[in-house]
């Protein structure tokens, strides 16, 4: 509960995004804890076959699916969605927001909230809402466009890691702190300016 990710507010304002740019049609996401490592313009002509969010699915991991995110002995759940369904990840997202305004997204998103007001759809966390608001509107991209896990799995290929247009340090083991992955954490630190005058404050505080 004390985790950041799960009970700050600023984290559901991607579920506003076609509001907040009104005048923008695709928009590439990128969470706070992400390093891109290739050009991403290609993004923006993928063919999302009328789908609202292009992201890279998680179930080829050991347990990613619709079950382990929600609560399906409740009917509201079960009787909408597929609990083999494969879950996906944010953090890098390609947003058509013209499809996304068009499929109404941020209302299915508050209609999910509303369900979910005491808890018992789901525990925390803005993924699964979105499972639920972006449920088949979702178009899986190849994995090399997001590759995950670099705060949490300590066996990710080198090759993988070297092809991925974005790397992600999802999990608890943040690059920016002391139980860093060791291996990962250059990948972050070389874009890092140690002599800035926040970091040097935050060294010596």
């Amino acid at each position: 509960m004390r985790n950041p990710k799960f009970v700050s507010l600023l984290n559901h304002l991607r579920f506003y995004i076609p509001e907040i740019y009104p005048q923008l049609e695709k928009v590439v996401f990128l969470d706070d804890d992400v390093v891109v490592q290739k050009d991403l313009t290609q993004l923006f002509s993928l063919d999302l076959h009328g789908n609202v969010n292009g992201a890279v699915e998680t179930c080829l991991e050991a347990f990613h699916r619709y079950y382990k995110y929600l609560n399906f002995s409740n009917t509201i759940i079960s009787s909408k969605f597929d609990p083999q369904a494969c879950a996906w990840a944010f953090g890098m997202n390609i947003f058509d927001l013209v499809a996304w305004r068009k499929a109404n997204v941020t209302a299915k998103y508050h209609y999910w909230l509303e369900q979910n007001a005491d808890g018992t759809l789901w525990k925390l966390g803005t993924l699964p809402p979105g499972l639920l608001s972006f449920y088949g509107l979702t178009e899986p991209l190849d994995r090399r466009w997001h590759v995950l896990g670099l705060g949490y799995d300590l066996n990710i290929d080198n090759r993988l890691i070297e092809s991925a247009a974005v790397i992600h340090f999802n999990g608890n083991m943040k690059p920016w702190l002391k139980f860093a992955i060791g291996r990962y954490k250059p990948l972050w630190d070389k874009y890092i300016n140690q002599s800035h005058q926040y970091l040097q404050d935050c060294a010596t505080s």
